[in-house]
């Protein structure tokens, strides 16, 4: 249908979903000085303004291509320049998504699952890999381990509602959780150390850093290498005791942290605001 501004109104259905609403489009893309890619890549911007809500897939490569009469080429041109602008995300295996909203992330002591499931969501972990094994001299130092002492390493990747959200390393004291293997390493650590062990985390230092997202770092998150991440570096404690030492890199376009300040000077931190995790 064609209204009087020269647009035509379509209802229309993104990646087999029908959107259920008009959506209102320009009637072509024309040749002329401007590029078809910037063309395309305008009335994107504007689709995702103006109807499209947080999260929502829009239409397949293909679907914009036959839609607009332009190349898959054109319509991988603009769509990359979006996902750049931080407009769209591609997940891999799935399609191309509008940008959700940024999650609010506080600094207070809390585990990955228990912070998901207050938000709704439903948490899930992989396991990548574990070891007993001799830490860096920096993790070495923050758990206060003799020199030549193992510790336990865990390497787990983070999602919420099945979307891949954190990478996490982890060093932990074997002195103090002997049996750390033993767990589901699947579900929330902290859950079962309080509820098996006894063990509650009552302290913790955090350091906040961006960070670009390494190959590997990358393939898990389902992003580009090189993309802007959030890294955290945690030492939890318990009766003034370090037990933990994780770093967790989480995807920059799903995150915003939030801190209170006041005017209360605080102590220097003893430890190197990377490494440990390596």
């Amino acid at each position: 249908m064609i209204n009087e501004a020269g647009s035509r109104t379509v209802i229309g259905e993104t990646n087999g979903q029908s959107a259920g609403r008009a959506v209102t489009e320009p009637a072509r893309i024309v040749d002329g000085p401007k590029p078809k890619h910037v063309q395309l890549r305008e009335i994107l911007r504007k689709l995702i303004d103006n109807e499209l809500p947080p999260g929502s897939p829009i239409p397949s490569e293909r679907e914009l291509a036959d839609r607009y009469g332009v190349s898959r080429l054109t319509v991988r041109s603009a769509v990359a320049r979006l996902v750049t602008d931080g407009l769209l995300v591609t997940v891999r295996g799935k399609g191309t998504y509008t940008m959700q909203r940024r999650m609010e992330l506080q600094l207070y002591l809390m585990s990955f699952t228990a912070d998901m499931r207050r938000r709704g969501l439903t948490p899930s972990s992989e396991v990548l890999g574990t070891a007993e094994c001799v830490p860096p001299p920096t993790t070495a130092s923050a758990l206060r381990l003799a020199p030549g002492a193992t510790a336990w390493r865990l390497f787990r990747l983070r999602k919420a509602d099945d979307t891949p959200l954190a990478v996490e390393r982890g060093w932990y004291h074997r002195g103090h959780l002997p049996s750390l293997l033993d767990l589901d390493l699947t579900d929330s650590l902290y859950t079962q150390l309080a509820e098996r062990h006894g063990v509650v985390f009552d302290h913790a230092t955090q350091t906040v850093w961006a960070e670009g997202a390494d190959r590997e770092t990358a393939r898990l998150l389902g992003v580009r290498t090189g993309t802007p991440l959030l890294a955290f570096r945690r030492i939890s404690s318990r009766n003034g005791s370090p037990v933990e030492d994780m770093t967790s890199w989480y995807r920059g376009d799903h995150y915003q942290v939030t801190m209170q300040l006041d005017r209360t000077v605080p102590e220097p931190d003893p430890f190197p605001a990377h490494g440990g995790n390596e």
